[in-house]
């Protein structure tokens, strides 16, 4: 009986293998097939490096979003990476029992709030106080960046504890017996011993930054203008594709949305693969 269920659960992940395989080419297809002949038809110096989207016009330059998408996520990396981090190494090393059964609940309960709450949080909040601060509409490449650095903590403290954690307790002890501090012998020892698995963390935070779409629509400006500074409003290449495709015609300016996506699936594709890169040469 343990040899049929034992082959009843292979088969069964490898089915469940195979529709997640399955999913991303029928995904690819799709894309791929509307987004490169459009590409080709607007002209991709035209496409990827023109600066005026004005579809009713004729103009379709995604360059604008492409940086816009690109300062915002690189301000969530800034702000969002040391903080996600340092708070999975106090969780992991530093934490009281107590307070730990507190945090815990905590950094779960950010990863479940959905995009849309952290959006009319941030024009509530974090909005106005931009505007008393540096003043104008508040909301720009700084306030999207804010927001996403918090959006992306759960997702980085979650498995750069779980890397920490995982590294073995002879690590630590060996650190310890050779005189380091406790501090020496996390920062030094078990950090270094965790790369690995905190640059996953890493690079998931990164996918969700860039890939965020409600959130940074309400605070981000929505111009699709070149940014002249982090207080300036910029639209990114997802918030660009939810804003136009509900009233876009069919034609060119719909598939130029979809090549819109087909580019911002190969920007991800890109980092992914060039982390992986990095991490397989680190080891």
């Amino acid at each position: 009986m343990k040899k049929y269920s034992e082959t009843a659960m292979k088969y069964i992940f490898m089915a469940s293998a195979t529709v997640s395989i399955i999913a991303v080419v029928v995904i690819c297809v799709f894309l791929f097939s509307k987004g490169f002949p459009t590409i080709a038809e607007i002209g991709v110096f035209n496409f990827l490096g023109g600066t005026v989207w004005k579809p009713l016009e004729g103009h379709f330059g995604i360059f604008p979003m492409i940086v816009g998408s690109i300062y915002v996520t690189a301000g969530a990396i800034i702000l969002g990476v040391p903080i996600g981090i340092l708070c999975a190494v106090f969780m992991a090393r530093f934490c009281p029992p107590k307070l730990y059964k507190i945090l815990k609940p905590a950094v779960d309960l950010l990863a479940g709030i959905p995009s849309i709450v952290y959006g009319f949080f941030a024009l509530m909040v974090i909005v106005p106080v931009m505007q008393d601060i540096f003043g104008g509409s508040g909301k720009g490449i700084l306030t999207a960046s804010i927001l996403l650095a918090i959006m992306i903590l759960p997702t980085i403290i979650g498995v750069a504890e779980s890397a920490l954690r995982a590294v073995p307790e002879s690590y630590y002890e060996g650190s310890l017996a050779l005189g380091a501090t406790h501090e020496r012998s996390v920062f030094f020892t078990l950090l270094p011993a965790a790369k690995s698995g905190i640059l996953a963390g890493v690079i998931l935070g990164i996918g969700r930054a860039i890939g965020e779409t409600m959130a940074v629509v309400y605070i981000a400006g929505n111009q699709p203008i070149l940014p002249d500074s982090i207080l300036s409003g910029v639209r990114t290449m997802t918030a660009n594709i939810v804003l136009e495709m509900g009233y876009a015609a069919d034609g060119i300016h719909r598939n130029a949305l979809i090549a819109t996506a087909v580019v911002l699936f190969v920007f991800i594709l890109i980092i992914n693969l060039s982390f992986s890169l990095l991490r397989r040469r680190n080891d």
